[in-house]
């Protein structure tokens, strides 16, 4: 299934889909080896918000003076680039990374938010990141090994990078690399997060994973799917309310809870039927 567009026609048949290739044989449980992205319009690429800022050379700028202006607000505790990367991305600075999440229920959430977009179709990918690290630098692989674990975390990367320059110089070809960001806040707990970031910032995750041996694969949901859809989730307490804890989030979750469905519904074409007749009164 790798690279497949799987275009579900049911909330049953979405279920399914969601869960593919979770059995993990080695401990005999279902321990999904993908992270998820949920877009709400299937023609959005995997871009960051760096690649869309179309300046990838500015990053050190816009970072060192993130740096520098928020360092009243922030704990002195957070020394590591990696850190620091996370904690703009979170704020909206842009960066070469890409949020995803372990959950594809978040995901889901995130392809169906936006009820403006309703009359799109959604996609969610799916990228295994378990299959990723064959393509680590070994100094990076190293650390991955001695850890016994599949992602990497701000400390593990600073163990052998300390700037980004540097992870760039790491190995001669481009790389993807996925990592957990600190606990900064609810909103990154309760999202499940995880970012992936790539050792050239130019560079799409969707354009690297052409011809590697990394499983992927994408679900598209039909437009007429949204509602139903999101419905489900909100009734699963999969929503705003608890992904952005605080009354933005609330206030959001209930601008959509209360929202007239028929305004976005697909406008329906008279039909022959329902022209008006003459009248058979006299």
């Amino acid at each position: 299934m790798n690279g497949k567009n799987i275009i579900v026609e049911s909330w049953a048949q979405l279920q399914e889909v969601l869960y593919h290739d979770s059995w993990n044989e080695q401990l005999h449980r279902f321990r999904s080896g993908y992270v998820y992205r949920g877009l709400e319009d299937s023609s959005y690429r995997l871009s960051s918000t760096l690649n869309r800022l179309g300046e990838s050379h500015l990053e050190k700028h816009l970072l060192r003076n993130f740096r520098k202006y928020s360092h009243k607000q922030i704990s002195s505790e957070y020394k590591s680039v990696w850190n620091w990367l996370a904690l703009a991305q979170h704020h909206g600075l842009p960066t070469r990374l890409l949020d995803w999440t372990y959950s594809p229920y978040v995901a889901l959430h995130f392809a169906t938010a936006d009820f403006t977009n309703y009359k799109k179709e959604g996609m969610i990918w799916a990228v295994n990141y378990v299959d990723s690290k064959a393509y680590l630098p070994d100094q990076l692989a190293r650390i991955i090994e001695d850890e016994g674990s599949h992602i990497f975390t701000a400390e593990m990367l600073e163990r052998e990078v300390a700037t980004l320059p540097q992870l760039e110089r790491l190995k001669k070809d481009e790389f993807a690399l996925f990592f957990e960001p600190p606990s900064i806040d609810d909103r990154i707990v309760n999202q499940y997060a995880v970012f992936s970031m790539m050792s050239n910032p130019n560079i799409l995750i969707s354009e690297w994973l052409k011809g590697k041996e990394v499983s992927y694969f994408r679900i598209v949901i039909p437009a007429s799917l949204k509602w139903e859809i999101r419905d489900k989730l909100d009734q699963s307490n999969i929503n705003e309310r608890v992904l952005f804890p605080g009354l933005d989030g609330l206030a959001t979750w209930l601008k959509r809870h209360y929202r007239d469905v028929g305004l976005e519904l697909p406008e329906k074409k008279a039909s022959p039927d329902d022209k008006e007749k003459p009248s058979e009164s006299g």
